[in-house]
């Protein structure tokens, strides 16, 4: 006769999984931030950048995008420049650039 399947702790396991590759991407995700350097602008507008790059719809847009992000990856991302947000995608430079990165609102 087979042993019983523990359905308890197989649930329990896949659980601590899932826990573990949430905390994983999280912490990927700080480090990309940290190594684009997106981590010197105020936070509303690294919020809003993310919100506009979630709600776009403009496929030419993403395509910009995705190769940056693959260009990145593969370790040429100075070769156009060497300001860390060289590009803008076509939108201008807003205040968000000429703040310092210690400028927190409300800070004054």
């Amino acid at each position: 006769m087979r042993k019983p399947r523990d359905y308890d702790a197989e649930l329990k396991a896949l659980d601590e999984r899932t826990k573990a590759l949430r905390s994983r991407k999280l912490v990927q995700l700080g480090e990309l931030v940290s190594a684009t350097v997106a981590d010197t602008l105020p936070v509303e507008v690294l919020a809003g950048a993310l919100l506009a790059a979630v709600e776009t719809t403009d496929a030419q847009l993403e395509e910009g995008w995705r190769r940056r992000g693959a260009a990145f990856f593969h370790g040429r991302t100075r070769e156009a420049g060497e300001h860390p947000r060289g590009d803008t995608g076509g939108e201008p430079a807003g205040k968000g650039d000429a703040e310092s990165p210690a400028h927190t609102p409300g800070a004054e």
